[in-house]
């Protein structure tokens, strides 16, 4: 689905992403790992249309998407999720899902003059599909809550059901789990496989987590210093010399911490 070649991005002299090339197959649930600085944000940044390449291609079922900017990506069912959850905080739960689709007739002036009858029946179809999100999300409960007033792993749970608004194709996870405590990391986790399985979204996650890494995805990618350095299982990557080494800087007798 998705074909990264050769990418670069520099900031000044500082190569965050430095010749990468990886593949995303449709259907996959595929990891993405390294240590801290590796270059995993900024490649996702790049291919979600947030920055520009300094050089190199990246194609989407074949046709090249290389600098398309994100809301010409989201037209194409490519859609990314940020490592802090980004929500209209003075919005309940269900209006920040509501606002996610393009197009509505209540955008356009004319509209709220001699449109209110469609205007209504788009709110009500609406708000039936984020009723409809938020239960499969197993977070109904906070329909009417302040989105900015749930807490850090709900705020995630909604960031995924913004994907379910829209006909999402391929999703780009950062850091998921990231401040989310166990019981809902793994709720996030089953929502993830649901909808991998059930509506056949594509997935990138990355995730530090490993023992999350190796409940959802196959395969996982490993990066260091903006290169991909090795690709497979989980067992596989975990048992690389190279991936100990960027990860440690040590040897195979130390292999055995990898994922500690």
């Amino acid at each position: 689905m998705i074909q990264v070649e050769n990418l670069h991005k520099h900031f000044g002299g500082f190569h965050a992403v430095d010749g990468a090339t990886l593949t995303i197959q449709p259907g996959s649930i595929t990891g993405l790992i390294g240590p801290n600085g590796a270059g995993k944000t900024t490649l996702f940044n790049v291919v979600a249309g947030v920055l520009e390449p300094t050089s190199g291609r990246v194609t989407m079922n074949g046709e090249d998407i290389t600098g398309l900017p994100p809301h010409a990506l989201f037209g194409k069912g490519l859609l990314r999720t940020f490592q802090i959850a980004h929500e209209f905080s003075s919005m309940t739960c269900r209006e920040n899902l509501m606002m996610v689709p393009g197009g509505q007739s209540g955008e356009a002036l004319w509209n709220t003059w001699f449109g209110r009858k469609r205007i209504a029946d788009e709110e009500r179809a609406l708000k039936a599909k984020a009723d409809e999100v938020l239960e499969f999300l197993t977070i109904e409960h906070l329909a009417d809550h302040k989105a900015g007033q749930v807490s850090g792993g709900q705020k995630k749970l909604l960031e995924l059901g913004r994907t379910m608004m829209v006909d999402a194709r391929i999703v780009f996870l950062d850091e998921v789990g990231a401040g989310v405590n166990r019981t809902l990391l793994n709720t996030i986790g089953d929502a993830i496989i649901r909808l991998n399985k059930e509506r056949g979204y594509t997935f990138v996650v990355i995730e530090h987590d490993m023992d999350f890494i190796e409940r959802l995805c196959d395969p996982v990618i490993c990066m260091a210093e903006g290169k991909v350095l090795a690709e497979g299982t989980l067992a596989e990557i975990k048992a690389n010399e190279h991936v100990i080494e960027a990860y440690l800087g040590t040897g195979l007798k130390n292999k055995e911490q990898v994922g500690a």
